[in-house]
């Protein structure tokens, strides 16, 4: 939720941008200008006075709430009640999966046993979640970050590890665009970063192509999971090997 001072912030873009000075706004609500710098410097009012500087901007306040909306950060990650409620129900991660790859409502429904209205609530809730804005005609606005992870002991990576791991690699990735590569090697530790920031600007370019495409007709795209990792590690078996 949005506060009094996000709101405060807003407007003061807005008089600047209508190049409206505190005397001019003074005079509009009828206050001294001193008052409107003092008002304004605090950053806390009450709604009908917010109310009164959208009037004497021409200001809509449905606009100024979804422009506050529009200024707030993205998310880089979710706090762990957020994800528990988001595996809590597996129709709901299903949603987040699909909000996550800019799915549209209709592509949901068509691809999934979801009815509108099933799909519909179920954005509602990634809206209270906090992961979407929900706009009109059950459009959305995604609030996470480009750099936005799951978090790595949360609760939806404790899901996919549990539940999804194995599935995903008992693939025999040698279908047409596939492939599964392991490497192992002992590497200067200075180094390691750098293949990270390598491996992160893969999984950039995979989520803008992704975004890229989504004007071409479905029939011209297939979808497909990229995982990448880098851990330092030694399998089980050969650890217990050690002298």
């Amino acid at each position: 939720m949005s506060t009094t001072a996000d709101l405060v912030a807003v407007l003061k873009k807005e008089l600047k941008t209508a190049r409206m000075t505190y005397a001019d706004l003074a005079l509009a609500l009828g206050m001294a200008e001193s008052s409107v710098k003092r008002m304004l410097a605090k950053g806390d009012m009450p709604l009908s006075r917010i109310d009164a500087i959208c009037r004497a901007l021409k200001l809509d306040f449905a606009d100024l709430a979804r422009k506050v909306a529009d200024d707030q950060p993205l998310l880089a990650q979710l706090t762990e009640a957020q994800e528990k409620a988001v595996v809590a129900d597996k129709k709901l991660l299903l949603a987040a999966i699909c909000v996550l790859s800019q799915w549209t409502l209709e592509q949901i429904t068509a691809r999934y046993r979801l009815t509108e209205a099933e799909c519909i609530a179920y954005l509602a809730q990634l809206d209270r979640i906090g992961i979407i804005e929900l706009k009109p005609q059950s459009r959305y606005r995604l609030k996470l970050a480009k750099t936005f992870r799951w978090r790595p002991h949360g609760a939806v990576m404790d899901y996919f590890r549990d539940h999804a791991l194995l599935d995903y690699f008992s693939g025999g990735f040698n279908g047409a665009g596939e492939g599964l590569l392991l490497v192992h090697g002992s590497i200067s530790r200075g180094l390691a970063p750098s293949f990270m920031e390598r491996m992160q600007r893969v999984a950039q370019d995979f989520a803008q192509q992704h975004q890229a495409d989504q004007k071409l007709p479905e029939k011209d795209r297939e979808g497909y999971t990229l995982l990448l990792a880098m851990r330092s590690w030694e399998f089980g078996a050969f650890a217990a090997l050690r002298r």
